[in-house]
């Protein structure tokens, strides 16, 4: 963990960050400045060091500053009055001043005697020798100039990170709320930036979990009124039978049955439900012919609603491709489509069942000649619960779960399903599953241990009633 991620706000990050890029900059300042300058701070050496040869040649004692060494030359005669050095460049006369081999120097007339010269000698200052003279030459111009810069900075970063870090202070106090199960937080912002699409995807977020408040909340209420409807009938005959209001005979015994296998169809269906959403329900894929199986469940329609008047007319071609699909699980899309259309569609109306390959899917189709369904209605017939009439719907055992189990099966095989309807000229359901490969394994007959690649044998009218 860094010192930066140390700090506690964004604030102080971005503060530290401008105050460190400060220092950086005024380091950077001095260091060209010392270069820039370098040439300037020599010239006023070369002046100093002229300074001190015109006073050592007036004087006969060494004038010692500890970096200066002193050169005579009078009649062909050298002489060093301090540490020797390089030798300058000679001279007979003049004042002379300059840089070689290393050294400063400068040459001056002897006029303690009259002939001869004088040479003042030093090393050049090297670049970190000379930075440190510039240095404490200089100090409180930088000092003055970085406090300043500083100071600057801070205040342009604290009034820069109130606007950018206020959004996510709103988050910060819309996710406070949202653990109360306030849901309905969103955060206002015009930024553009990373923070502002942190901000639409924390709205988009929270509209959702609103979203799913909603529909839990809704599916708890559904789930409490379609279990308590069956649960008071029973405990209604049953409380008749015990205060002897009701016989228990065959009519009273039939009718709890009904309530308690209506009951019992709810829970095997939210079950399933649970289980297809949350992806826990494997699927037992295979090759599924889908004429075969369509007939299959007409004949469980003609057994489990006897008395439905609508004709139903199967117009699935035989030469379909079969579907890569879980038998079972097809077989309880199509019941529900056909039973659904079975109850909706009056007496003298039609439901049909067709079939063609679309590209690398075959598309199912059941269409009815019943009352339609609204367009408001339309987009929610897949939601759990939701009934386009449900007075009708309830008194004639639907739950309103069938469809959402048909959606979740169909997606589950990497398909989709649609409903497209007109009020009062009929709906059609459409679904498509994936065709088949020839690589898949083809079907067997069914032998004595149990094959899932197996025709299933006809379901029972109590096994039909637990499909749907």
């Amino acid at each position: 963990m860094t010192l930066l991620q140390r700090l506690p706000t964004i604030r102080a990050k971005l503060g530290s960050v401008i105050v460190f890029a400060v220092v950086l900059t005024v380091a950077l300042v001095y260091f060209l400045l010392a270069l820039a300058l370098g040439t300037s701070l020599r010239n006023a050496d070369l002046v100093e060091l002229l300074q001190l040869a015109q006073q050592q040649s007036r004087s006969e004692a060494l004038l010692d500053d500890g970096t200066t060494s002193f050169l005579s030359i009078e009649g062909g005669q050298e002489r060093w009055l301090g540490p020797p050095l390089a030798e300058p460049p000679r001279f007979d006369a003049g004042v002379h001043v300059g840089v070689t081999n290393g050294i400063e120097y400068a040459a001056v007339p002897l006029r303690q005697t009259g002939g001869g010269m004088l040479y003042a000698v030093r090393e050049v200052p090297g670049f970190w020798v000379s930075s440190v003279r510039f240095l404490l030459e200089f100090w409180w111009q930088l000092l003055v100039a970085g406090a300043v810069a500083a100071a600057v900075a801070l205040v342009i970063a604290r009034w820069l990170a109130r606007g950018m870090t206020q959004p996510l202070r709103d988050m910060a106090e819309a996710a406070r709320r949202m653990e109360t199960g306030d849901y309905s937080q969103r955060v206002v912002t015009d930024s553009r930036d990373e923070v502002g699409r942190l901000a639409e995807a924390f709205n988009r977020m929270s509209a959702e979990l609103n979203g799913l408040e909603m529909l839990r909340r809704e599916l708890v209420a559904n789930v409490s009124h379609e279990l308590k409807t069956p649960i008071s009938a029973l405990r209604a005959h049953l409380e008749n039978l015990l205060d002897g209001v009701e016989e228990p005979n065959p009519e009273t015994l039939q009718v709890m049955l009904v309530q308690s296998e209506r009951l019992g169809r709810l829970v095997d269906e939210l079950l399933d439900l649970s289980k297809l959403e949350s992806g826990d329900l494997p699927l037992d894929r295979e090759r599924v012919e889908l004429a075969p199986l369509v007939a299959q469940v007409l004949s469980e329609i003609d057994v489990t609603r006897p008395e439905r008047g609508a004709s139903v007319s199967n117009d699935v071609p035989e030469d379909l491709p079969a579907v890569f699909a879980d038998r079972e699980r097809v077989h309880q899309v199509l019941f529900n489509l056909l039973d659904n259309a079975v109850r909706l569609t009056p007496a003298s109306g039609r439901v049909m069942i067709t079939a063609s390959r679309h590209d690398g899917s075959v598309d199912v189709a059941v269409a009815d000649t019943g009352p339609g369904i609204s367009p408001e209605d339309l987009s929610r017939v897949f939601e759990r619960f939701y009934r386009v009439d449900a007075s009708r719907s309830r008194d004639d055992g639907g739950t309103g779960i069938g469809l959402a189990i048909a959606r979740s099966v169909v997606e589950a095989h990497g398909g989709r399903i649609w409903a497209e309807s007109e009020p009062g000229r009929g709906s059609t359901f459409t679904f498509e599953l994936p065709i088949a490969r020839g690589g898949e394994p083809a079907m067997t007959p069914r032998t004595t241990q149990p094959n899932a690649w197996a025709e299933p044998e006809p379901a029972t009218t109590e096994e039909t009633r637990r499909v749907h």
